[in-house]
Formats: C-alpha cells, sequence, structure tokens
C-alpha cells in the first residue's frame, strides 16, 4: 500500500523567523499550548479512506481518483497553535488555495477544504439550467446530500456537509494539538454550524451563499461571487442573518460586468449594510461595507480580474511586489458581524432581471 493510501500526510510548518513576522501570523502567540505543539499543522487526507461510505459519481465527474490513479478526493486541513484561536472554523468551497490557508490560519481561525459532489455544473442542459429553480436546487442537494434535485442523486456521505463533519472527526483524532473538537457537537453527529465560516471564489461562493440561506452559519466570505444569475434563491428567508455575508469582486470580473454578483449582493439584502467600496480608494475598516471591489491592474484581462481576489498568482501585487489586498482578505474574515456600515439604497443600474439582457458567462 503506498503512503498517500495510509491516508494521513501532516505536515507541520516550520516556526521560522520570517514565517512569524508575515502579515497573516501578526496576532498574539496561543498562550495555552506547550512550545512542542506551537506550529502551523497542515494536514491532508483522502475523503475515501476516512469514510467507507464515500461513494463516487462518475456521471457528475466526482471521482476519487483519474484515469492515471492520481487521487482526486484529497482533503485540505491547516491550523497554527502559536495564533489565538478565534474558535471558528472556515470551510473553504473550491480547490485548495494554500496561500489563502496560510493567511486564514494567521489570522486564528481553523480552515477545511473538503471533497464533495460539486463538479455538476457543466452537465446540466442549458434548459434546466436556465430555469430559475435548477441551479439553487442542486447546489443544496450538493451541500446537504438530501433530496432537493430529481437531476442528481448525491446522498448524504458525499454532500459536502457530512464531509465536513467526517473530516472534522478525523482531524480531532489524528491532530488533538489543534483543538478541531470544538466544532464538534456533543455526540459528534454534526458540527457546530454557528462557529463555521462558509467560503468560496466563484462556484464555490455560489454555493457557500446558497447553503448558509438554508443553515445558519458565523459569517460568509464569497470571492467572485455569487453567479446564479437566472434563480431566485438569492431572494430566499436566510437562516443566515444579512448582516454576515461578505463579497469581493474586481470590477472587470465578467461576473460583475454581467451584473452578476451586483444583483445577488442586492437580493441578498446587502445594501442595509453600506454602500459598494472601492478598496483600493477606502482604507479598512472600509466603510463597515459587505460590498467591496477593486479596479487593480489586471492587464485588461477578465479572467485574470476573476481570481485576482484570492492569494495566487493573479492576485495584485503593490509597487513592493507584495499582496495589495492583505487588509482586505483579513477584514472580510475577521471583521465583527456587528458592527456594519450605513444602509443605502440599491444601485439603479444593477440589472436585476437578467433575461432581459445578454448573460456574459
Amino acid at each position: 500500500m503506498s503512503k498517500i493510501n495510509l491516508a494521513v500526510l501532516i505536515v507541520i510548518a516550520a516556526c521560522s523567523l520570517a514565517n512569524a513576522q508575515s502579515p497573516a501570523n501578526a496576532q498574539s502567540p496561543a498562550s495555552n499550548q506547550s512550545p512542542a505543539s506551537n506550529q502551523r499543522f497542515e494536514l491532508t487526507a483522502r475523503a475515501s479512506e476516512i469514510d467507507v461510505r464515500a461513494g463516487q459519481h462518475p456521471e457528475l465527474g466526482y471521482v476519487f481518483a483519474d484515469d492515471k490513479g492520481k487521487p482526486q478526493d484529497i482533503q485540505h486541513a491547516v491550523v497554527d497553535t502559536r495564533v489565538r484561536s478565534r474558535g471558528q472554523l472556515v470551510i473553504w468551497l473550491m480547490g485548495h488555495n494554500q496561500g489563502l490557508f496560510e493567511r486564514l490560519s494567521g489570522y486564528g481561525l481553523h480552515a477545511i477544504q473538503p471533497h464533495y459532489a460539486n463538479r455538476w455544473f457543466g452537465l446540466i442542459d442549458a434548459t434546466a439550467r436556465d430555469d430559475g429553480t435548477t441551479l439553487g436546487q442542486v447546489r443544496l442537494e450538493a451541500a446537504t446530500g438530501e433530496d432537493f434535485s430529481p437531476l442528481v442523486d448525491i446522498p448524504q456521505p458525499d454532500g459536502l456537509k457530512h464531509r465536513s463533519l467526517q473530516f472534522v472527526k478525523w482531524l480531532a483524532k489524528k491532530n488533538p494539538e489543534g483543538n478541531w473538537q470544538q466544532f464538534l457537537n456533543a455526540d459528534q453527529s454534526d458540527l457546530l454550524w454557528d462557529k463555521v465560516i462558509l467560503s468560496g471564489s466563484s462556484h464555490g461562493s455560489t454555493t457557500a451563499a446558497r447553503f448558509a440561506k438554508h443553515q445558519r452559519v458565523a459569517r460568509v466570505v464569497m470571492f467572485c461571487g455569487p453567479r446564479d444569475q437566472l434563480d431566485d434563491w438569492q431572494g430566499f428567508p436566510s437562516a443566515t442573518p444579512e448582516n454576515r455575508y461578505f463579497g469581493f469582486s474586481h470590477v472587470l470580473d465578467g461576473g460583475w460586468t454581467g451584473d452578476h454578483y451586483c444583483r445577488s449582493w442586492l437580493m441578498l439584502g446587502l445594501a442595509k449594510f453600506g454602500p459598494l467600496v472601492d478598496v483600493d480608494e477606502t482604507k479598512p475598516p472600509y466603510k463597515r461595507s459587505r460590498r467591496l471591489i477593486t479596479a487593480g491592474d489586471v492587464g485588461g484581462n477578465d479572467k485574470r480580474a476573476h481570481s485576482s481576489v484570492t492569494p495566487g498568482g493573479s492576485a495584485i501585487k503593490d509597487a513592493k511586489g507584495t499582496y495589495a489586498h492583505e487588509a482586505v482578505w483579513r477584514y472580510l474574515f475577521t471583521h465583527p458581524v456587528d458592527q456594519v456600515g450605513l444602509s443605502v439604497e440599491p444601485e439603479s443600474d444593477c440589472t436585476m432581471d437578467l433575461r432581459k439582457k445578454p448573460s456574459k458567462r
């Protein structure tokens, strides 16, 4: 059996002085840890090896290994015990982003990236996709593993909710130094969702928002999203209070120029908590708004604009070569949710009925 099939890769990040002084780690160290456990723990495990009930869905492009045998169900987690814990767990709903996870752990947050049945989007017939209800229903089934859509069959063990629970239970056993136990209820039958931050980019941000409508959580952080621009679920009553949704987009992103994001933000009720704020022109705390935008230089490339709002190769850097939006990322994940900006009228130049406007997918 290969090392990866033994299920566990636990990487303990070195406690270098440079890392300790980086912007992501500018927090007071945890005081209740022994010197040996004061480290950043990066952990990975395969979803198929954590839970024997986990299944594959090749009809959705959802498999545990590709044609060459490369694992596709590796899940990531991080916690930095040198940093005072905020007692919250970020569930990231897109592919693993090392730079983002380093920052999240530096803010005192725990973070996981679960593998779940999320590759259905491009496989839905266009007629159903654009009928105004299908996308939201499929997203909710993928998140919960409950029967919300007749177009897919995603059982509980393969949904985001259950995958996240199983991963945290595994982490609580394998990494007791990380105190993952704090996110489980008494009998470990569910996560304590009031301690969970749902976050993602693009497709992931849309699913995060849809699930938060259904499940009350501590916060939602939406990068380059949400979309589902012909659906109406964004305006449904929300289990998660409206002031807990935070969005960040680039103005050249096709989802922004096509009014997909501004429409979703208005339907989510975010104008109640502040105006659209250009983070390049406004200092933190960005008027305490939930709707942040940037016009940073991406060379006019809308594809780069789409991914420029998270850490990575497309992110915008300043003249010194450092990320321009470090303060924005910290704000999105740590600004107190009860501190809100002044309510404004919804912007009149955002098209709300996108059936009357050509869609820029």
